[in-house]
């Protein structure tokens, strides 16, 4: 498949980075190639004006990665949906302002006072200063008991020698990993860093998650979609071959028990050849597992080490599987290449592009450990998963004053979406709202 033959229906220029082979590409690759393409000039753009912000990077209340990661690129969806109370940081925004930029914006997506998800970010702003704000520890002692739980059950499993307990300490990696998600969107804390225990790295998943993902949901500007190439392929594209389009639904789970493993090779590998020392002492995190089997385990480091690697194995495999069925890959979702809504209000893409999963849509501890709730997290999230369940009545009443719908689905349906979406190679032609209609419809009969 040639990538020049695509192109983006969210932005006006293709995105350099759709050059580099799929099998090199990598977060710190994609932000290269945000250098080039949002003109920023090497500063910070926000809308079509640059700023400096290098005297304010340790300044940042979030944490000096947001500012620092974020140099030389188009901050506008960042600044907007992870700045829920906007006043404080536009009053600072003259103070770093250096001049307009030469170039027009890539991206198409608007913010306007009155539209969707400005208006639906100053109720949010309101409601807050009612919610219970008690959840918030709720999931800190969840992703505590689910982190000690994976320690325990790898001792167990090498102790017992018990594949069952490999498995299930696997499960409990994966849960860990989703669940210090919720925690890295957020201001710098120590549970971000559990992310790390999986092989994953929360610095870069900032990047190719919250900065990538979150901003260009089922774009070919989302990292998320297009790192899975040539082998998963969810954008609705003419030249798929029979094989990415149905064999896909058979190896799919042999590539989510690499999806660990790749990322940390892939770092290494962008180190080596850019001559660059990315890495740091949280990267260590990893080794730590397998230190505590070796230390109350078996002190035989074949078998620590072999009994590890599975545990990281099955745990990717449930990370794949249930991340790539949380809400996006689906064939009534948008992707790059359909129609997209006349409004180009980022909230109204947000909810194109995601749908939620019914089963889950009530339960704290199954949001948090299965990307639920999935609408309200893309819309707000650095607020705490078991909080944002108490925003939904805002976002009804957003979405009713804007007329627009809103979709949730049980799990199967994510997931035969999901497989229907790697098959589909033409894209839709009627606009998001009339597809939403007739399924809303069609479900009611």
């Amino acid at each position: 498949m040639s990538p020049k033959k695509r192109f983006s229906t969210i932005a006006n220029y293709y995105p350099s980075f759709q050059d580099i082979n799929p099998l090199a590409l990598s977060p710190e690759r994609w932000l290269k190639s945000r250098w080039v393409d949002d003109k920023a000039e090497g500063l910070w753009r926000l809308n079509d004006t640059l700023y400096d912000f290098t005297d304010f990077i340790k300044l940042h209340p979030g944490g000096s990665d947001w500012i620092r990661l974020t140099k030389g690129t188009d901050i506008t969806e960042a600044f907007e949906i992870h700045h829920i109370y906007p006043k404080g940081p536009e009053s600072l925004l003259e103070k770093y302002q250096v001049r307009k930029a030469a170039e027009p914006r890539n991206f198409k997506f608007t913010f306007k006072d009155d539209g969707f998800y400005r208006t639906f970010k100053r109720k949010v702003g309101e409601k807050l200063k009612t919610v219970d704000r008690s959840p918030e520890q709720t999931s800190k002692y969840y992703i505590d008991s689910i982190l000690l739980a994976t320690f325990l059950t790898a001792v167990l499993s090498l102790r017992l020698n018990s594949t069952l307990l490999t498995i299930l300490s696997g499960l409990c990696l994966n849960y860990t990993t989703i669940c210090a998600h919720n925690f890295f969107h957020q201001k710098d804390n120590f549970r971000m860093y559990y992310f790390n225990l999986s092989f994953l790295n929360y610095r870069q998943w900032r990047i190719q998650h919250s900065m990538s993902h979150h901003l260009y949901a089922n774009s070919i500007h989302d990292l998320e979609v297009s790192i899975f190439e040539p082998f998963l392929c969810w954008t609705p594209m003419s030249n798929k071959n029979v094989i990415q389009r149905y064999a896909s639904w058979i190896y799919a789970p042999i590539i989510y028990g690499f999806i660990f493993l790749n990322h940390y090779v892939k770092s290494i590998i962008f180190c080596v050849v850019e001559k660059k020392n990315l890495y740091h002492t949280d990267d260590l995190i990893p080794f730590t597992l397998p230190f505590a089997m070796y230390l109350f385990g078996v002190g035989d480091l074949t078998a620590v080490f072999k009994t590890w690697i599975s545990i990281v194995l099955f745990g990717s495999i449930f990370f794949g599987f249930i991340g790539l069925n949380a809400g996006h890959h689906n064939v009534y979702n948008v992707h790059d290449g359909d129609t997209l809504s006349k409004d180009m209000d980022w909230g109204i893409y947000c909810l194109d592009t995601v749908i939620d999963n019914s089963d889950i849509s009530h339960s704290h501890l199954a949001s948090l450990t299965h990307f639920g709730n999935h609408l309200m997290h893309h819309l707000v999230p650095t607020i705490d998963h078991g909080v944002g369940l108490q925003l939904y009545s805002v976002l009804f009443e957003t979405m009713a004053e804007f007329e627009t719908k809103f979709e949730e689905y049980p799990w199967f349906v994510h997931i035969s979406g999901q497989l229907r979406q790697l098959a589909k190679n033409a894209p839709s032609i009627a606009e998001p709202e009339e597809r939403k209609k007739m399924r809303i419809k069609e479900n009611s009969q």
